[in-house]
C-alpha cells in the first residue's frame, strides 16, 4: 500500500533515496512566548515530482490520470503525492445501486405534471449507478494507490512555500500536539514540507492554501465580489413500503 504516515519520517532519507532536508519555518514562529524557547522547529521536508492538496473526486481523479500518463510514458517512479486532512482512505467499490427508473415532474401547489423523459436528455440516467460522494473517493482512492499514488490521510496542508522568485515551491502540513493556550504539548511535532515541480490544489472552494495563493498573487484583482448562496439539505426516513431503490426523480416548480 502507498499510504503515509508521520511514523515514515524516521527513516532518514526520502523515497528517492536522498537525505532529508530540514529547513526553518517560513512563517513567523512564537519567539516571544517563553513556552516556545526550547521547541525545535525545523521541519522535514520531501520532494516529488507532482503534490496534490485534497483527496476529493477531483484530486484523486488527476492523481489517477497523472500516473496512468507516466507508466505508459515508462516513468515509472514519477511521484505523484496527495495530502488529505482526513484521516482514512478507505475501500469499496461503491457501485451497488443501478439506476431503474427515472421520472420527471412539474409540481404545481395543487398537483404534479409528469413530463416524460427522452434518450440524450441530460437527466436520462439509464446505465448509471446511484453512488455517495463520500464512498466514489474511498473508491477512487483505491484506484490510485493501486497505481503507486502516495496518499497522506490526515495530513493537513496549511502552508504554501515560495522560492525566492515567488513561484509556487510547495506546501507544508500543519504542527500536531499545540494546546488549546497555544503552548506546546509533549507530543508537539513539526509539520512537514512536500516540494514538488508541480503543486495542484484541489482543496475545494476558497480553501485556506487558494486564499494565500490569491493574495501572492493578486488572483482578486478587478473581480467580482464573492457571492453566496444557502443550501438547504433534508434527510428523510421513508418506510419500506415507500423506498424504490434505483428510482431518480426530478422535480422542478413549487414551492421555489
Amino acid at each position: 500500500m502507498a499510504r503515509r504516515g508521520y511514523a515514515a519520517r524516521g527513516a532518514g532519507l526520502t523515497s528517492h533515496g536522498n537525505p532529508i532536508i530540514t529547513t526553518h519555518p517560513s512563517m513567523t514562529q512564537p519567539s516571544t512566548d517563553p513556552r516556545w524557547a526550547n521547541v525545535e522547529m525545523e521541519r522535514y521536508a520531501d520532494e516529488a515530482d507532482v503534490v496534490i492538496v485534497g483527496g476529493g473526486p477531483a484530486g484523486m481523479s488527476a492523481a489517477i490520470r497523472l500516473k496512468q500518463l507516466a507508466q505508459a510514458a515508462g516513468q515509472d517512479e514519477f511521484r505523484v503525492c496527495v495530502i488529505e486532512k482526513s484521516a482514512t482512505v478507505d475501500k469499496g467499490a461503491p457501485l451497488k445501486t443501478p439506476v431503474t427508473e427515472d421520472k420527471f415532474a412539474i409540481l404545481s401547489e395543487t398537483g404534479r405534471i409528469p413530463v416524460p423523459i427522452l434518450k440524450g436528455f441530460p437527466m436520462n440516467n439509464h446505465g448509471n449507478y446511484i453512488v455517495r460522494m463520500g464512498h466514489f473517493v474511498q473508491w477512487l482512492g483505491e484506484q490510485a494507490e493501486a497505481l503507486g499514488v502516495e496518499i497522506y490521510p490526515g495530513f493537513g496542508a496549511s502552508e504554501v512555500l515560495f522560492h525566492e522568485d515567488g513561484s509556487v515551491k510547495g506546501i507544508a502540513t500543519n504542527d500536531v500536539g499545540v494546546g488549546k493556550d497555544g503552548a506546546p504539548k509533549d507530543s508537539f511535532e513539526r509539520g512537514m514540507e512536500f516540494h514538488a515541480k508541480c503543486t495542484v490544489f484541489g482543496e475545494g472552494c476558497r480553501g485556506q492554501l487558494t486564499k494565500q495563493l490569491m493574495n501572492h498573487f493578486d488572483l482578486n484583482a478587478d473581480n467580482e465580489n464573492q457571492t453566496y448562496g444557502i443550501g438547504l439539505k433534508e434527510l428523510w426516513q421513508v418506510t419500506p413500503e415507500n423506498h424504490h431503490p434505483g428510482r431518480i426523480e426530478h422535480t422542478v416548480g413549487w414551492p421555489l
